[in-house]
């Protein structure tokens, strides 16, 4: 093997970044596989982020996944081959070729995958959704729902200007609320999603009443430190079906993976136990 490859170095960035478990996910697949190569966290403040992805490859690294709160301004600074990413402003897969940085977003093929692995029988055009958040990771899971076929879809966020911003940004069939229309609109909602960090372990507390969701509705949420949220416990006491975040990060990262390390990784149980047995333990 190629000195090159020996040298194959990926990280995450952010800020925070120590709540990643994107580097056991990684190191788990490059020791079963038996590829050269490493993941590590890097921290990234906002105001060096600039200067960062200006000087990438100076890092020795051959790329790096973004996550919060870096993704929309990642997008800004680097390219986007695809065009959907680029009408999406948000990204969290880099990568080098020939001497240049490009970019896309895994986060939208994770969480349909996510949500078709928990919830097997879901059907996208007899949903609807209601999505709460208008940044960065609402963007990709918003145009993989749409993709999909999810034909109306409630945006709902703090700032209501942001939530219309992005509504009409994204097209038909997104309707921006307020964040105080919530529980009204819940009554005809049968797919929830927190695609804010709100919940997360540390942060702000998500607080949502769902006694007005209907009885068949799905639960997902992105954050998963905690793996069980507020939200998720109070989906499960309902008795509603829910779909943690874990999902999500485990299957965003196959196509980096691919990309970077030239091999295609499988979301295993005994891999999902193994980061389980991290955030628990």
């Amino acid at each position: 093997m190629s000195t090159a490859s020996k040298q194959r170095r990926v990280a995450v960035i952010g800020w925070p970044v120590a709540h990643s478990r994107s580097p056991l996910i990684h190191s788990y697949w490059l020791e079963i596989y038996g590829i050269p190569g490493s993941y590590d966290r890097i921290a990234v403040a906002p105001a060096e982020l600039a200067a960062f992805i200006g000087s990438f490859s100076d890092h020795g690294l051959i790329g790096c996944n973004v996550t919060v709160p870096h993704k929309e301004l990642v997008a800004q600074l680097v390219k986007i081959p695809d065009r959907e990413t680029a009408r999406l402003g948000s990204v969290n897969t880099l990568w080098m070729e020939d001497g240049e940085l490009l970019a896309t977003s895994t986060d939208g093929y994770g969480f349909l995958q996510n949500l078709h692995s928990a919830a097997p029988d879901f059907t996208p055009g007899r949903h609807t959704a209601m999505v709460l958040g208008a940044g960065g990771a609402a963007r990709p899971v918003i145009a993989a729902l749409q993709s999909a076929g999810v034909a109306h879809i409630y945006l709902a966020n703090r700032t209501a200007e942001r939530a219309a911003a992005l509504a009409a940004k994204l097209g038909e069939g997104i309707h921006p609320i307020g964040w105080a229309e919530i529980p009204s609109r819940l009554e005809t909602t049968s797919l929830l999603v927190n695609a804010t960090s709100l919940g997360m372990t540390g942060g702000e507390p998500l607080v949502i009443d769902l006694a007005p969701l209907p009885s068949e509705a799905i639960v997902a949420d992105i954050v998963y430190v905690p793996l069980e949220t507020d939200l998720l416990r109070q989906a499960r006491a309902r008795g509603l079906r829910c779909v943690d975040g874990l999902g999500m990060l485990l299957h965003q990262a196959v196509p980096g993976f691919e990309r970077w390390f030239g091999r295609r990784p499988e979301v295993t149980p005994e891999l999902r136990a193994l980061i389980v047995r991290d955030l628990t333990g």
